[in-house]
């Protein structure tokens, strides 16, 4: 909206302006936001046709099709009304959520549909089998869905930008939860009475009556009904076995667990994934003191060279800052820009670019060649890796806290040759400059009292002359034309100042000028104005000394900046740490503290991680309270290793880190194998009580019946976030390990779920379901009948 209003100005201010000037915008992030926004739109498109798609191949009735489609797109509907109500907007982690929550809303529309597909054959009327349908998974689905709403429970305690980031998509996903269940237990059954009553359930392809269209359909429904028949026996011939060799098949199980943790130690850590913004942003530093006019040369020909590496049909726009900027607050700029030999150059690259970060690594190679005795490094482009350094201009920042700079200054120096040591460290610099050519001047004040003149005339007065009257004294126009304030700045030309002798011949004046002591005075003397030159007052020595002092809580820090490429956030900023480790005792008073997004990093990884463990006790505490027992949410929750097992594989595989995305993601896969466990073992027990089976028994039938919503829900899933974990697209590299752990989790998860679950069904349910005993307890004492 920012961008909009201010392109919306441009027509406007051109009405008013002279004519002949040109406007147009130079730099906009906002394509890079809008780019990644229509990608997540088109992921979720994909991943709604693939979901359908899936839903057409199990059931084989468009008319399913059509009542189960029918609830994502008003699940999401109600979910952005919802944001809105609750100040969010539409945005990359908002459209994230919802395209993450679009494998998840057919969920219990899927597994109402087939319950009442496998009421109806079994004989029963279609308004019987909606009924006895919807009743039988009435306790699993709610179950469920509160169990996924709660494993997003950990974005609740998460702090700075991660709070900001991620609390958007968890509501996104949760308010999409619910209204797809509420949905599920009201639309789904009454289309399901309106589309299904004409709707055969045994068609006979040979039907002279029957379109050709018809007859494929009717012919392939056929056959898949029997390969899945057949697929059905097979996986229940297979878990009979496993059943009869537990003890050997949950060793198996338990090793392959163990060493799958493993992987902890081979997978990386970051906060975030980067992303290709197509956004270059480069600070070149000139030798100490090169002034600002010789400071653009250099950067101008800095730019030539890059135009020579950018092809010109992938350079959008080269834009450069040199100098400190002083038309706004630099409290809002986040520039290392502190005086003239600095400049920042920021290239914006066109659609379908080479990768930046190939470009990055010839620029900063070409051009350390070619200026010697410049810095020249990279800093953080994009607004998403701005907003994560959290002010800082680099995602990794070393601060020595001392308040003896030269102190601090010999530690800085040897830790920075230390970092570049290290492996994936680029661009490590020290941010302050400590040799800055310096004019000190020496004023006699002696003399200049003698003379009328004070220390602060001859400050202000040397002040104006170089630095303009704004700083000591701003002063305004107001044209009557416009009625727009202009300000009105004395300073002296810097052509005019272009040696010593120049500087020693600046006036110095008072503002209360007072006659000459020596002089007879009279009443009609006038006061005379005291201007004496600079030269006559004082004298200058060369000298060096910092340009720039930064504090950090008051105190004051040395920061050493480095960027991360090649190798993830986690591994560097451990290598960094045992650095500092390494550097032994410190003088007394001095603190080094590595800051940026290391320290967000390991914040957020800890409180997702208590998260997690809160969210997991909770779910085990909702099922204990519906399940009325402890033992089966315990067999439900067994599915969870196995989730964590497919993420770690996953994410390895794929060469992908564990970050806050792919987190995010392990909390979404962890929600769904406990809903998938959860129709499993509640529909066993269901057998327990309505045959008298035995555990083992309950826990095969419970298999084979649950096998095919068990498979839909997961693979409907999987599909969904396929788009996702491809990270195609403009920024599509940010969801992408969300989908990927989702991927990885769901399918090991599932396999736990259809084997390994009744496993521990069969070995520890020996006794009938507890919420069943309760329920004869209490009709019995209903009738009087107390023990």
């Amino acid at each position: 909206m920012v961008v909009e209003a201010a392109k919306e100005m441009i027509p406007v201010i051109k009405e008013t302006a002279p004519k002949g000037l040109d406007l147009k915008v130079d730099f906009d992030q906002s394509v890079f936001v809008r780019n990644s926004i229509k990608n997540v739109l088109r992921e979720a498109i994909i991943a709604s046709i693939l979901v359908s798609m899936m839903i057409l191949f199990f059931l084989g009735s468009w008319r399913s099709v059509i009542i189960v489609c029918t609830s994502i797109p008003l699940s999401i509907f109600v979910s952005i009304i919802g944001m809105n109500l609750l100040g969010d907007t539409i945005n990359i982690m908002t459209l994230g959520g919802l395209s993450l929550a679009i494998g998840m809303l057919v969920d219990d529309a899927t597994v109402e549909v087939e319950n009442i597909h496998r009421n109806r054959h079994m004989g029963k009327p279609l308004t019987v089998a909606i009924l006895d349908g919807a009743s039988q998974i009435a306790t699993p689905a709610i179950v469920a869905t509160l169990a996924i709403c709660i494993v997003f429970f950990p974005v609740v305690l998460l702090t700075g930008p991660a709070k900001f980031l991620f609390t958007p998509l968890a509501l996104a996903v949760v308010i999409a939860m619910m209204a797809s269940y509420l949905l599920s237990r009201t639309l789904v059954p009454t289309l399901a009475r309106m589309l299904m009553e004409h709707e055969p359930l045994h068609e006979d392809p040979n039907d002279p009556h029957m379109g050709p269209l018809k007859r494929i359909m009717v012919r392939f429904n056929n056959w898949r009904d029997r390969n899945f028949e057949r697929f059905q026996n097979s996986y229940g011939r297979l878990l009979n076995i496993l059943l009869h060799y537990k003890r050997t098949t949950l060793i198996f199980v338990g090793v392959a667990v163990v060493a799958s943790f493993l992987l902890l130690g081979i997978v990386g850590t970051d906060f975030f994934p980067g992303t290709d913004s197509g956004m270059m942003k480069m600070h070149f530093r000139a030798p100490s003191g090169t002034r600002i006019e010789q400071t653009e040369k250099l950067v101008d020909s800095a730019e030539a060279r890059i135009q020579q590496i950018i092809p010109k049909n992938e350079l959008e726009t080269i834009n450069d800052m040199i100098g400190v900027p002083v038309s706004y607050n630099l409290a809002f700029v986040n520039t290392d820009n502190a005086s003239g030999m600095d400049a920042e150059i920021t290239i914006s690259l066109k659609e379908g670019h080479k990768p930046t970060l190939g470009y990055v690594k010839k620029i900063r190679k070409d051009l350390n060649e070619h200026f010697p005795g410049c810095e020249i490094y990279f800093q953080s482009a994009d607004i998403v890796n701005q907003v994560l350094n959290f002010g800082l201009s680099a995602p990794l920042d070393v601060q020595i806290q001392f308040p003896d700079y030269y102190k601090s200054y010999d530690y800085a120096r040897t830790l920075r040759d230390q970092m570049k040591s290290i492996p994936g460290v680029e661009d490590v610099v020290i941010k302050q400059v400590l040799d800055y050519p310096t004019f000190k001047v020496d004023v006699d004040r002696v003399r200049a009292a003698e003379l009328g003149l004070t220390q602060q005339a001859v400050a202000n007065d040397i002040l104006i002359s170089l630095s303009s009257s704004t700083m000591v004294g701003p002063s305004w126009y107001i044209n009557p034309s416009n009625s727009v304030n202009y300000p009105v700045v004395v300073q002296t030309p810097y052509q005019k100042i272009g040696s010593v002798q120049d500087l020693m011949n600046t006036p110095i004046t008072t503002l209360n000028p007072v006659f000459n002591s020596n002089s007879s005075s009279s009443p009609t003397n006038l006061p005379a104005a005291q201007a004496q030159t600079l030269g006559n007052l004082a004298k200058i020595t060369n000298t060096t000394q910092f340009n720039l002092f930064s504090h950090y809580t008051v105190q004051r820090v040395m920061n050493i900046d480095a960027n991360v490429e090649g190798r993830d956030l986690g591994s560097v900023s451990d290598a960094i740490q045992k650095k500092i480790d390494g550097l032994g005792k410190l003088p007394p008073g001095m603190r080094i503290n590595l800051r940026g997004q290391s320290e967000v990093m390991h914040s957020s990884f800890s409180t997702l991680s208590l998260g997690l463990i809160i969210a997991i006790a909770l779910v085990y505490l909702l099922m204990v309270v519906l399940f009325q027992g402890w033992m089966d949410p315990f067999i439900i929750m067994l599915s969870i290793p196995g989730a964590f097992m497919g993420i770690l594989w996953m994410l390895t595989l794929t060469g992908t880190t564990i970050n806050v995305e792919s987190l995010m993601g392990s909390i979404v896969a962890i929600g769904i194998a406990v809903s998938n466990s959860i129709l499993l073992v509640s529909f066993a027990n269901d057998l327990r009580v309505e045959k008298g089976a035995n555990a083992l028994d309950a826990a095969l039938e419970a298999g084979k019946t649950r096998l095919r919503p068990v498979l839909m829900t997961a693979i409907a899933m999987i599909l969904g976030m396929i788009p996702m974990a491809i990270g195609s697209g403009e920024g599509g590299e940010q969801n992408a390990p969300l989908g990927r752990a989702v991927i990885g989790g769901l399918m090991v998860a599932t396999i736990f779920t259809l084997f390994v679950v009744p496993i521990f069904y069969s070995v520890l349910r020996k006794s009938m379901p507890t919420y069943h005993t309760m329920d004869v307890k209490f009709e019995e004492e209903a009738k009087g009948h107390i023990e």
